[in-house]
């Protein structure tokens, strides 16, 4: 008798029963706070939930592992509810931005080839507005006229649906923006969100905490990847349905948060806000950053406070937390130091700065490309061997694409993009999806895209573009034209008509020119 091989494709009863292996456990926990509803849910209130979905899932629409849900809604109990049955059953969410346009989720639809379309009743109006693939056997306004979810879904005779899952099961698609117009569907197997939470929990950065604010949407990797290891730890989570400054500082207030995570453009809206003043933080034991580097000038203002506020850093494909500062003395002054700096590489994570073109590893002090590698990599993009290819080798090393640079300290400071692809208040942009929606006008015959600097979300996109013979449209009228292609916060804050557009010198795309001549007054 030999032994097994592999045991991340052992089925194994725990493997994505989340919520009945904490309930079994910490059943009178509490395990989170409704700030909508105003109620608690203990960890056995939230298994029995899950029990009952699980069923309706099963029983009543005859979903079997390996089947897709789709998802458009706010980070509601009920999209928890979801997600945690099916953990038990093996079925996969894949949880879409409602901030997407029209063209982006049908595009989206038709690759993950969903069986079931959930949605909140917010959202009708744009779910009846697509063309949903033929996959779609079941259609779901969660919260009609009806109160369809609680008055029919929750109202299931609930029995154990919990399947044997291996780690190598997927657990999530979850779309993400990129260097190209197509999103991207990454594919997170439950070993990647089990290896992911372990990782969180083992350098400390949420287990000191009794109660954790989730700010980061459901429909972006970085909701679920603070869900989950709450859930694991069986620390109580606090739910907003989106984000909001002003239920943000009550919740503070009233002493129920004490960490949690955000970008820059959120503190800002929180200190802009005109009850921060009066917000007593006294139960806010520390604030996590993540995307770009946040500025002295913010974290100052919580480090008055004595709140301390440090850098984190990930990726969907390599995490999503892969990075964290951990302070190395009660000094908040050394926080303010390192502001820029996204610390060392987590526990389970290897990490290397290597040479773009010789992809060889560069000395300290020199900027070379961050590759990442561990047991939380995401198993590749959905349908898309090439993409896949180009962003992990056969060693497991992840070509994030972030410019990065080690001190002789062993920290890392993120410099910029090898690629396209910039940022703003936590969102991917790529400026070829915003490029090919300005060349659909009419009166365009073509069109440059870049990201510049913006005090506050990190950066924002502009465009400059160029008009056919005789063509002619206004700002306003090029900005309104986008918005029925992309996402808001994709059009661009300012576009200029001009008569080329700057090309390097191979004869590419010039979009630095395109910051620079921001840069200069536009």
């Amino acid at each position: 008798m030999g032994f097994i091989q592999g045991y991340d494709d052992l089925p194994m009863n725990w493997v994505g029963d989340w919520a009945g292996r904490r309930a079994a456990l910490t059943p009178n926990r509490t395990a989170l706070y409704d700030s909508f509803t105003q109620r608690s849910y203990t960890f056995r209130d939230m298994n029995e939930r899950a029990c009952r979905v699980g069923t309706y899932l099963s029983d009543v629409l005859g979903l079997r592992k390996g089947d897709v849900i789709a998802l458009i809604c706010r980070n509601r109990i009920e999209a928890i509810d979801i997600y945690l049955a099916c953990g038990k059953l093996g079925i996969i969410l894949a949880p879409l931005s409602q901030r997407l346009k029209k063209p982006e989720l049908e595009d989206l639809l038709a690759r993950l080839q969903p069986s079931a379309l959930v949605h909140e009743h917010l959202f009708a109006e744009l779910v009846a507005s697509l063309s949903v693939p033929a996959s779609v056997r079941s259609l779901i306004d969660m919260d009609n006229e009806q109160s369809f979810f609680e008055n029919v879904i929750l109202k299931t005779d609930a029995r154990e649906v919990n399947v044997p899952l291996a780690m190598s099961d997927i657990c999530l698609y979850v779309h993400t923006g990129g260097t190209t117009a197509v999103p991207k569907i990454c594919i997170v197997s439950h070993r990647q969100m089990v290896w992911n939470a372990v990782d969180i929990l083992a350098i400390g950065l949420v287990g000191a905490y009794g109660t954790v604010l989730i700010t980061f949407p459901f429909f972006h990797i970085g909701g679920w990847n603070t869900f989950t290891p709450l859930f694991y730890a069986g620390i109580t989570g606090i739910l907003m349905r989106e984000f909001n400054p002003g239920l943000m500082l009550e919740l503070i207030h009233a002493g129920r948060v004490e960490n949690f995570g955000a970008v820059e453009a959120m503190l800002q809206f929180l200190i802009a806000h005109p009850k921060f003043g009066e917000t007593d933080f006294s139960k806010l034991k520390a604030i996590t950053t993540a995307a770009a580097p946040c500025s002295k000038a913010v974290m100052q203002v919580f480090l008055d406070k004595g709140i301390p506020i440090s850098q984190t850093y990930g990726m969907t494909e390599a995490g999503p937390s892969n990075f964290a500062y951990i302070p190395r003395s009660d000094s908040l002054e050394e926080l303010l130091t390192y502001s820029t700096s996204i610390g060392t590489s987590m526990f389970h994570c290897d990490a290397k700065i290597v040479d773009p073109e010789s992809r060889q590893d560069v000395a300290p002090g020199e900027t070379g490309v961050l590759c990442l590698r561990s047991p939380h990599n995401f198993d590749g993009y959905l349908h898309d061997p090439a993409r896949t290819e180009k962003v992990i080798d056969q060693d497991g090393w992840i070509y994030t694409g972030d410019l990065a640079e080690r001190d002789r300290d062993g920290l890392v400071f993120i410099k910029g993009r090898a690629d396209n692809m910039f940022i703003s208040g936590g969102e991917n942009i790529s400026p070829e999806e915003i490029e090919q929606a300005l060349a659909k006008h009419p009166a365009i015959a073509g069109a440059i895209c870049a990201g510049i600097p913006d005090p506050k979300w990190g950066q924002v996109p502009v465009a400059l573009v160029v008009f056919h013979a005789g063509g002619s449209a206004t700002e306003e009228e090029l900005k309104a034209f986008c918005r029925d292609y992309l996402a808001d916060y994709k059009v661009p804050k300012q576009i200029r008509p001009v008569a080329e557009l700057p090309l390097t010198g191979a004869g590419k795309l010039n979009r630095n020119a395109v910051v620079t001549y921001y840069a200069g007054g536009g």
